[in-house]
Parts: structure tokens; C-alpha cells; sequence
């Protein structure tokens, strides 16, 4: 649909007032440099001329998005656009000036506008133009302030650098966000003290938050909000310390996120994953939306933490069709329900099934046929596979072969199984059981390669996380519940340390991998892992939680350490010794060249394996996942 077919009444009325404002200017640009016989003489050419330029004129602001853009935002760019139509329209003039010297050589006047009026003409146009704009965007502003300063809007306090406070501050002044009203920022930049952004001083720096907060107080002006902004959570502004002196004051702590794809600025709540030690990736959206715009997708496990992200990503990026395939009515329940309510425009379906069930899944995607497949749908929890380990074997080997091998045969693609860091040099049945199932993506994704002879052919592919925070069953909400009962807080061990990744961040992987995965020049890679830059000591993720809470490590909640658990390790790694790492070109991505046995060896081993399973024989399944995984440590 072009601009034109989306003309509104507005749109007319500015076209309207954008030809008036020309017309004008040029009037009285000729009213100002000619009086008497000299405007007599010109006036009867120049009426004759200004229909067609002010016609003229309206398709110079009309490629210039005067006519398209509203004056309740007009800024910077729009102030340009106005100079650079009257430049244009002044150009013009010269061009007519000088037309008419050629075309009526015997008039007894030489020139038809002259110098003089064509610059008057360029800053009467400039001021015409601009004149309403600027009164209409100082009178928004203006009752915006009145609004939220008489709407019991919260004084409030802005933590971060100028820049991300002015995002604030507009946000505010286009009525975006509401009941809130910055009384001064506090900045840990040097460079911004003493200064003012959009009227609001900078009253300090970040270390200076409690001594700002009691003088308001003094002056019966109490801060009853702090809004902490992107650049607030960098190490060097001390987010922790911030939390912990607001909290302790009582005071409530927002963050304004960091902006995608153009939305408007929003405050909510302060969460664990602002405290990481790294700023998040950076993702490349459109690369994403590409992808998935249009296609037909399906999740595995799509009720789960990293399921439901998957699916609501793909719903967001365009996705024409998304079927939900999970085993808890609960969960698919919930997920269905909240995809409907944000109309998407995606066709959303939920179908129960599980992924052991192989006649199930292989008919659902039959019937279904994805383009895409995001293998989500595994059993991940440490302690409780190396229990119950003929289920990790049942779930996370038997349903991924079972995902994979119903995806080729319905026509998918891609699928992209999420794995783990746990499957490298694995020690535990969980990284055993999804090493194994790399395995066989990789084997068949080599068999389909060489069987393609380079024409398009199905990809598939593995992408490993780290630790997602806040996802279900991990140490996070765990933490909190911990910290709400009064303490302690159990710590498997004072140097175990983890990578550790937010649950956005990790879908955004998911569907960055199968982005260049499914790249017709991509090396020959299968296997994908997000740079979580440096790992997190769990001990400090939890003194920064406790401090999140508003309190003190060993002051208010105490901090034990339970011992190491079966299958667990002090420090995870990303890549085998046996894995040689690639440099693929996209920014917070990393891969490894394929490593697996071939086909053949993998069927004889599944094979075994459910015979062994069958019969509940641990040994032969413990014999045969050795010899498949021969790096393997030992969970007995």
C-alpha cells in the first residue's frame, strides 16, 4: 500500500496549510521588496505563476514527509526537512528568474522576483512552515507537562547517562509513559554534571543516590520512583549498589529496556537478568524476521521457558502459522492463550503429544508441514537424570531422533535442536543423552548434504546454551524463593561457575542459527553457541539477587554451600577439544566443524539402546552411550 492510499484527513489539512504557508511566503516576500509602480508591473505574472508553484510546492514537501509526519513529534529532522524543501522551493525561484530573462527579453523590467526577494522568500518559507509546527509541538509539550505534573504523577529520579535520560524524557512529553515526573538524573558520567537535559538538572553522580533522595525529602519534595536506564546497568555504575540503597529507602526501581525494532520507550520492573556481568548480544532483527515472515512453524516443548520465548519470537517476527506441540495441558494451555491475546496475526494451534510417541509426532507434522522446526521439547534437570536415566534416554535420544526424522519426512526446511554446554566432555546423563542426539541432527544433516550434491536440501542443525535465567528449574527462582523464606540461600559450591544467558538471548540464538544455517554460501557447520562472554561465579549471582532484594549477604540472608551434586561439574565448556571452532560473521555467534559417527554406527546403537531399554538394563545402555561418547566422565 503506497503513502497516497493512506491519506487521512490530517494529512489534508497539513498539504492544505503547507500550500498557504508557500503562498504567503512568496506574497509577502513581493510585498516587502516591490511598493508602487514595480509591484503594479509584476503583481499580474507573479498571480499568474503562483498557482503552479505552490502546486510545486506541495509535491516538494510531500518528498520531503512534511505532508506525512506529525507535528505532535516534530524535532531535529523535521526542522531539516523544512529548511531543505525552502532551499529547494528558493531554487526554484533563481531557475524562474532566470527562465524569464530568456523567454521575455523585451519586458521592460529585467527580472521577475530579483535577489533580494528570493532570500526573503527563503527565511519567510522557513518561518511559514515551521511557525504552527513548532506552536503545536510547544503546546502538546507543554499540557503534557501540566498532566503529569497535577495527574499524581510520582517525582522521580533517573539513573544513567544524558542520552538514555532524554529517551526518558520524551517518552514522558509524548505521553508514552505516564504518572511519572523526573524531578533530576543522576549520571555516572562525569562529563554530565552540572548540566541540564530537556530542563532537568543532573544533580549527581550514581554514588550519590541516598544523599539525593534525603534532601528531597527535606525539602518535602520525596522521590518516590527511580527509573535505572540501559546505562545504569554497565559495571562501572554499580547497578547492585544502586538496588540496594533505593530498596533500603523504600523507594520503587523501575528500568527503561533498551529499544527493538522501534518501540516506545516502557518502564518495568527490575529483573535478575539486568545484572549480568555483559551487556546483551546484539541481534540483527530483520535477519531474523527474513527467516520466519511467512512461514509455517512448529515447537516442540512449546510450553516450557524456552519453548514459549521460541514460539512468541516466531509469532513476532511474522510466522503465518505456529503449532505449539507439548505434553502438559497446563502449559500448552497458557501458551496458546497468551499467543491469541496479542493477535499477532499468526494462525496459532496447540496440539498435546509426546515426543516419544514417534506414530504421533511423525502424522502431526504430516499433516502440518513446517518449513521450520525448533526442537525445544527435553528433559534437562541434572540430579533428577541421573536418577531417573532410562527417561533422559526415552525423551532426549528416542524423541529427538523421533523430531528429526518426522521433520525430513514432512518437508521441513530446517529444525534446530536446542542442546546444551552440558553435552561437551559430558559427565551427566543430561549432557550424555543430548550429545547423542546432536549426533544423530549431524549425521543426518551430512547424509542429506551429500546426497543433494549441492541443491537445496533440509538443514539441521544444534545451537548450545548456557544457563538461561529465570528459565523453569533454574537457580534463580530458586533463589528467590530462598530469599523470601529468610534464607539461607544453598550453594552446590563456592567455585562453581556457570555461563550464563537470558531467555530472550537464547531464542534470538535459536532462530540467528538457522538464519545462517540455511545461507546458501554457510560453511559446513552444525553446531551453534552464543559468546556469553565471561562465566558467572553462582555464589555471585546469588549475593547480587539477595541485593536485589533490598538486602545484605551475610547480614540478612546467609549463604551456604550444600556440596557438588551427581553429574555436576565446577566449570562448563562450549566447544570439545575435538571440535574445531569457525568464524562464521555474525556478531555473539560462535560454531564447530561437525564431529559424529556415521549413520550406520548411530542405528546400531539406537537400536540397542531400545532393546536395552525395554528390559530396564542400565549396563548395556551405560556400554553403549561409552562407546558413542567416548569423552564421557563417569556417573556412577
Amino acid at each position: 500500500m503506497t503513502r497516497l492510499s493512506q491519506f487521512t484527513l490530517r494529512n489534508f489539512l497539513i498539504v492544505t496549510h503547507d500550500a498557504l504557508a508557500t503562498a504567503f511566503a512568496l506574497l509577502a516576500s513581493f510585498y516587502l521588496r516591490f511598493e508602487g509602480g514595480l509591484l503594479t508591473e509584476r503583481l499580474p505574472l507573479l498571480l499568474s505563476i503562483l498557482p503552479w508553484f505552490v502546486l510545486f510546492s506541495v509535491i516538494v514537501c510531500y518528498l520531503f514527509n512534511l505532508t506525512t509526519a506529525k507535528w505532535r513529534f516534530t524535532s531535529l529532522p523535521d526542522a531539516l526537512n523544512i529548511l531543505r524543501v525552502s532551499a529547494v522551493l528558493t531554487l526554484t525561484l533563481v531557475v524562474l528568474d532566470y527562465t524569464f530573462i530568456f523567454i521575455a527579453p523585451a519586458s521592460h523590467f529585467h527580472v521577475l522576483f530579483g535577489r533580494v526577494t528570493i532570500v526573503l522568500f527563503f527565511f519567510l518559507e522557513g518561518f511559514a512552515l515551521s511557525a504552527l509546527r513548532l506552536g503545536y509541538r510547544y503546546f502538546r509539550y507543554s499540557r503534557t507537562r501540566h498532566h503529569a505534573r497535577t495527574d499524581n504523577a510520582a517525582p522521580a529520579l533517573l539513573v544513567g547517562r544524558t542520552a538514555d535520560a532524554e529517551v526518558v524524557l520524551r517518552g514522558i512529553e509524548n505521553g508514552a509513559i505516564k504518572r511519572l515526573w523526573p524531578v533530576g538524573v543522576l549520571s555516572p558520567s562525569a562529563a554530565d554534571r552540572g548540566q541540564m537535559i530537556r530542563s532537568i538538572p543532573v544533580v549527581g553522580g550514581v554514588d550519590d543516590i541516598e544523599a539525593v533522595i534525603r534532601d528531597f525529602e527535606a525539602r518535602e519534595r520525596p522521590i518516590k520512583r527511580v527509573v535505572m536506564t540501559p546505562s545504569a546497568f554497565e559495571p562501572d555504575a554499580h547497578p547492585d549498589s544502586v538496588l540496594m540503597r533505593a530498596k533500603r529507602l523504600g523507594v520503587m526501581v523501575s528500568r527503561l529496556p533498551s529499544l527493538e525494532s522501534g518501540d516506545a520507550p516502557r518502564l518495568t520492573n527490575v529483573a535478575v537478568e539486568d545484572l549480568l556481568l555483559r551487556p546483551s548480544e546484539k541481534i540483527d532483527y530483520a535477519r531474523l524476521e527474513t527467516l520466519v515472515k511467512g512461514k509455517s512453524v512448529i515447537v516442540t516443548g512449546g510450553g516450557g521457558s524456552i519453548g514459549a520465548e521460541i514460539c512468541d519470537r516466531a509469532a513476532t517476527f511474522g510466522a503465518a502459522r505456529l503449532l505449539v506441540i507439548e505434553n502438559s495441558e497446563p502449559a500448552l494451555y497458557a501458551v496458546t492463550e497468551a499467543l491469541s491475546v496479542r493477535d499477532t496475526g499468526a494462525e496459532i494451534e496447540g496440539r498435546i503429544a509426546d515426543i516419544r510417541d514417534r506414530e504421533r509426532i511423525t502424522r502431526l507434522m504430516k499433516e502440518f508441514k513446517p518449513d521450520i522446526v525448533f526442537h525445544a521439547a527435553a528433559l534437562k534437570h541434572v540430579p533428577i537424570l541421573e536418577r531417573d536415566w532410562s527417561e533422559g534416554v526415552k525423551t532426549n535420544i528416542f524423541g529427538s531422533v523421533n523430531v528429526a526424522d518426522a521433520a525430513l519426512a514432512a518437508g521441513a526446511s530446517a529444525m534446530v535442536m536446542i542442546s546444551t554446554d552440558k553435552a561437551i566432555e559430558p559427565v551427566s546423563m543430561l549432557g550424555l543423552t543430548k550429545r547423542f542426539a546432536e549426533m544423530y541432527c549431524q549425521a543426518l544433516d551430512h547424509d542429506l548434504m551429500a546426497q543433494a550434491s549441492g541443491k537445496p536440501h533440509m538443514r539441521l542443525i544444534s545451537v548450545r546454551f548456557g544457563n538461561v535465567l529465570a528459565s523453569n528449574g533454574s537457580v534463580v527462582p530458586k533463589f528467590k524463593a530462598q530469599i523470601e523464606a529468610g534464607g539461607p540461600i544453598t550453594v552446590t559450591h563456592p567455585d562453581m561457575v556457570r555461563y550464563f544467558m537470558t531467555i530472550r538471548e537464547a531464542c534470538d540464538l535459536v532462530i540467528t542459527a538457522a538464519t545462517h544455517a540455511m545461507t546458501p554460501a554457510r560453511p559446513d557447520v552444525s553446531v551453534y553457541v552464543l559468546n556469553m562472554g565471561q562465566p558467572v561465579k553462582i555464589v555471585d549471582l546469588a549475593e547480587r539477587m539477595i541485593r536485589l532484594s533490598g538486602l545484605q549477604p551475610g547480614v540478612d540472608i546467609e549463604i551456604v554451600f550444600s556440596g557438588m551434586r551427581p553429574g555436576e561439574r565446577l566449570n562448563e565448556i562450549l566447544f570439545a577439544s575435538e571440535e574445531p571452532t569457525i568464524e562464521i560473521g555474525v556478531a555473539g555467534i560462535m560454531a564447530a566443524k561437525p564431529n559424529q559417527p556415521p549413520m550406520s554406527m548411530l542405528r546400531t546403537w539406537l537400536s540397542t539402546l531400545d532393546g536395552a531399554v525395554v528390559s530396564n538394563d542400565r549396563a548395556i545402555i551405560m556400554n553403549v552411550l561409552r562407546n558413542a561418547v567416548p569423552e564421557f566422565g563417569s556417573v556412577e
